[in-house]
């Protein structure tokens, strides 16, 4: 078999403490024929050094440096330039296991494939590889629910892309919202046709950045999410049930979410409308959902005790979100 190129695109901003753990594992991968593309976003601190030396060092790797703009400016410009014929997207502060590229090449390289991807990661609270292995192969529609309901993570860093696939359908990383990997995967997996899907662990996802905008509480990506996954309802041409269905259960889940932040952040007075009109939808939209969306029974009972007393369940996942971070701090602290 053939050893295509295959570009990795990475878009960096104030992640000079993780780089180097990043890139070795990038460079010490089993597959060696690689298009490195480090796309410096203005950062601050010293990225950029660090992607030079890196790339005086490797003749794979190119370092982009440009002014700010936002993850999803950065990693467009990158993948402007990508050279290979597949690509992958990966984030600044998280790192790889040797064999993520040789493990998602072999997937896309099935008959008819166009994007492969894993159903889990690897997280810096849980670094245990799954037992066994299992691969499948599923339509773009069976794809698309995969990645909205989400049954698998929704970030691009966990999949593997064909460019011919992405360029012939135009796809772009949207800078309009925030949870960007999202409508990019699902605009991906729509194109595809095919989308082989394994369960081995090849990514870790670092989840101890205190730059990282997870580790923050932000009602804006609330609300930015909650727009997201309406636009990408309203872009889906793979228009059925099972598409739809999804769409409207991560509409639920996402004013959960909008509610869980301005909890969080203390701001119930202050956006006393968003707070209500949230409360308002989790219940209104409850029966909807739980007739029509794929979730498991278990999963079901969750939702009808969160869509009928829903500030009750965000505090809940408030207090259980707070314990995880100490436990967090004392690990990381303990590891100093």
């Amino acid at each position: 078999m053939d050893k295509p190129l295959v570009s990795i695109v990475v878009a960096i901003y104030k992640s000079e403490r993780f780089l180097d753990k990043l890139i070795t594992s990038i460079i010490r991968q089993t597959y060696p024929n690689l298009d490195v593309i480090l796309v410096d976003d203005g950062s601050p601190d010293e990225s950029g050094a660090v992607c030079d030396r890196y790339a005086a060092e490797d003749r794979r790797i190119r370092v982009i440096h440009k002014p700010n703009g936002g993850t999803c400016d950065a990693r467009n410009k990158g993948i402007e330039l990508a050279r290979g014929e597949y690509l992958v997207i990966i984030d600044g502060d998280d790192w790889l296991a040797p064999d993520y590229i040789e493990y998602l090449l072999r997937l896309i390289q099935r008959p008819g494939v166009n994007m492969s991807m894993t159903d889990s990661v690897f997280t810096t609270r849980d670094l245990k590889q799954n037992e066994e292995d299992k691969v499948v192969d599923l339509t773009s529609e069976e794809a698309i629910a995969e990645i909205i309901y989400p049954w698998i993570p929704i970030g691009p860093w966990n999949k593997m892309y064909s460019m011919k696939s992405l360029k012939d359908a135009g796809i772009t990383f949207s800078t309009k919202w925030s949870g960007e990997g999202l409508y990019y995967s699902t605009m991906a997996a729509q194109a595809a046709g095919k989308v082989a899907m394994g369960h081995r662990r090849i990514y870790y996802y670092r989840l101890d950045n205190e730059n990282s905008g997870l580790t923050h509480y932000n009602v804006e990506m609330g609300t930015n999410a909650l727009e997201n996954i309406k636009f990408i309802k309203d872009s889906l041409t793979i228009r059925t049930p099972k598409t739809i269905n999804a769409c409207d259960w991560h509409i639920w889940k996402n004013y959960g979410y909008t509610l869980f932040l301005i909890i969080a952040t203390g701001r119930q007075n202050e956006l006393a409308d968003l707070y209500s009109d949230c409360i308002r939808n989790m219940r209104k939209r409850l029966p909807g959902v739980l007739l029509k969306s794929e979730m498991r029974p278990k999963s079901k009972a969750k939702m009808l005790m969160k869509g009928l007393f829903p500030v009750c369940w965000a505090k809940r996942d408030l207090r259980r979100e707070t314990e995880a971070r100490k436990r967090d701090q004392a690990a990381k602290n303990g590891g100093n």
